[in-house]
């Protein structure tokens, strides 16, 4: 009996329940954040998370809270990444890392170890997964971009340069895969409530010559409609959500969280 996916029908009702059972996901930069929602929503519908993370005890821990086995991983690593298992048939490439600075100031060594995480990692765990999904007729490749794979921010320079790539890299995965199945999709969420935001308050204000308090209003906010950060969860969700039953139809897209960010 074909379902709905198949026929280009609609669903009587979002899908509950463990519908991931027997799905393996590997999610990086799973320790905390976005990433440790995933995991934790990915578990929750039934799928086996390998939690990639550097930080050992915290990825650890996630694991446990999860079900599922942790890797200790720095993603700048070629050979490491390497050495992560090839038989997800979810990958959600989540890890991140930012360095805020003017151009003429940037470190040059900063600049290429942000590349080697955010846009290197992920093509090669991509790379070694499509195999195992090509071969099992599935898979869903979830990138988690960011508004700023969509627009530009001053004093962002690497982090700007890498989410575009991971958008366009997402694109040739989603053409690539479609015939086996697979699906490639970015998630783009404006400033969410994680350490990683937390932790560039202090540069923010720096270089934006203002007040650290003044950080979250005058320039994390300032072009969201929704005056508010989102939250790790939300996130989470929409990472799910691509990951269904009825989201056969969904790739190559750029799914923008950004509180009407890009509205304007």
């Amino acid at each position: 009996m074909e379902t709905p996916e198949q026929t280009g029908g609609t669903a009587a009702a979002m899908p509950t329940g463990r519908y991931l059972a027997g799905r393996k996901a590997l999610v990086t930069g799973a320790a905390s954040g976005i990433g440790r929602a995933c995991a934790v929503a990915l578990a929750r519908a039934g799928a086996h998370v390998h939690v990639v993370d550097r930080a050992a005890e915290a990825a650890k821990e996630a694991a446990e809270e999860v079900g599922g086995t942790a890797h200790v991983v720095d993603l700048s690593d070629p050979a490491a990444v390497d050495a992560l298992p090839d038989d997800a048939d979810i990958v959600v490439n989540n890890a991140g890392i930012q360095h805020v600075a003017p151009i003429h100031d940037f470190p040059v060594e900063r600049f290429a170890l942000i590349q080697r995480v955010m846009v290197e990692a992920p093509f090669r765990i991509v790379r070694r997964s499509l195999p195992h999904m090509y071969g099992g007729g599935w898979g869903r490749i979830v990138n988690i971009s960011s508004v700023h794979g969509l627009r530009a921010s001053p004093f962002k320079a690497a982090y700007v340069a890498a989410k575009h790539a991971l958008e366009g890299f997402s694109k040739v995965a989603a053409l690539e895969g479609a015939p086996h199945g697979v699906t490639s999709n970015c998630i783009n969420p404006g400033y969410v409530r994680t350490p990683l935001v937390e932790h560039q308050v202090a540069s923010q204000a720096a270089a934006h010559g203002i007040p650290a308090e003044d950080v979250v209003t005058k320039i994390m906010l300032d072009r969201t409609a929704v005056k508010r950060l989102i939250e790790p969860e939300e996130v989470a969700e929409a990472a799910l959500y691509l990951c269904g039953p009825h989201t056969g139809y969904v790739t190559g897209v750029s799914l923008p969280l950004d509180g009407g960010w890009t509205a304007h």
